[in-house]
């Protein structure tokens, strides 16, 4: 297993499969908190679900923080190891002729999102956790819509949140292809599966968006 992450294609793999575990759990996530803007009752509903369900607490979110830390730990390595290949003599690298901005600035972005991250663990993981484990407040399976709602009320909360989509689509529009191009997949599907991959990376951060704008406004 140390092997095949020394090997660069390893690392390539490894970096993709972690990808799209993360692509599947945003449209999961997406899916949840659009709830908020059609039904304050389903949000509630499925929240509450999440949110006390032994095996998601327990077992799918450790593996959510391990995945994003790998993630972004992988990103930085592969990173890395491309500026140290560009500095060789030998290799010819002109980045802006053979490359699209998004790959080449992949790690400004996920650095923007990893930032996005901590914010977001703050106004929610933290809060959750503390109420839940900390400070053991009775539970009430009514209270996920006033909280996600009261975090919208601020403007520069919610400009952050935006910025922070924006920065996401611009990651996902290079990575969630080059996750397919790692594992191999070159097919007769590979033009549709690149248009869904366009799809899916503008969608979902526009739906996040429209989630905070909605809220933010809703509030005032």
């Amino acid at each position: 297993m140390s092997g095949f992450f020394k090997s660069s294609i390893g690392r390539k793999v490894a970096m993709a499969l972690s990808a799209f575990f993360l692509i599947f759990f945003l449209l999961m996530h997406v899916s949840i908190n659009l709830l908020s803007v059609f039904s304050k009752d389903a949000f509630n509903t499925a929240s509450h679900f999440m949110g006390t369900n032994p095996l998601i607490q327990f077992v799918m979110q450790p593996v959510l923080i391990l995945g994003v830390v790998f993630h972004f730990v992988m990103g930085f390595v592969l990173e890395l190891k491309n500026k140290k290949a560009q500095g060789v003599p030998y290799v010819k690298n002109n980045g802006a002729a053979n490359s699209t901005w998004m790959s080449r600035n992949m790690i400004y972005s996920g650095l923007a999102i990893l930032a996005f991250i901590v914010l977001h663990f703050i106004d929610f993981w933290i809060p959750e956790i503390n109420h839940k484990y900390i400070a053991v407040l009775p539970e009430d399976p009514t209270r996920y819509f006033g909280e996600l709602h009261h975090k919208f009320e601020n403007p520069l909360r919610v400009g952050a949140y935006v910025l922070a989509f924006v920065f996401l689509a611009l990651h996902l529009l290079h990575g969630f292809q080059s996750a397919f191009q790692s594992m191999g997949v070159n097919n007769k599907y590979s033009e549709r599966i690149k248009k869904c991959a366009k799809g899916y990376s503008i969608l979902v951060p526009a739906l996040f968006i429209f989630i905070a704008l909605f809220h933010f406004f809703t509030n005032h």
